[in-house]
């Protein structure tokens, strides 16, 4: 049987506005390794009108941005803030 393992997503700006949720908790698999870049497949199947917005967000583990996804091995327990391009004056 295998075990899962729960990290925390937190949305801002445009995420936000496209899951209508700020935060969730998630299950992610713990009997292989799940990389970060492997999260945006997971939270598309949860929200599909993430999908554009993914492509050009940025992630931050434990508030560290991260600048490979592929380097980051989740394991349970972290929090995963999506980081949208915002724009302003």
């Amino acid at each position: 049987m295998s075990q899962t393992n729960n990290i925390t997503v937190l949305y801002f700006a445009a995420a936000s506005s496209a899951t209508r949720i700020h935060q969730e908790e998630i299950s992610i698999p713990s009997d292989n390794e799940f990389k970060l870049s492997d999260l945006p497949k997971l939270l598309i199947s949860r929200h599909p009108d993430l999908g554009e917005i993914l492509k050009t967000s940025r992630w931050s583990v434990d508030l560290e941005m991260v600048d490979d996804p592929d380097q980051v091995i989740l394991t349970g327990a972290e929090e995963i803030g999506v980081i949208c391009p915002v724009s302003g004056g």
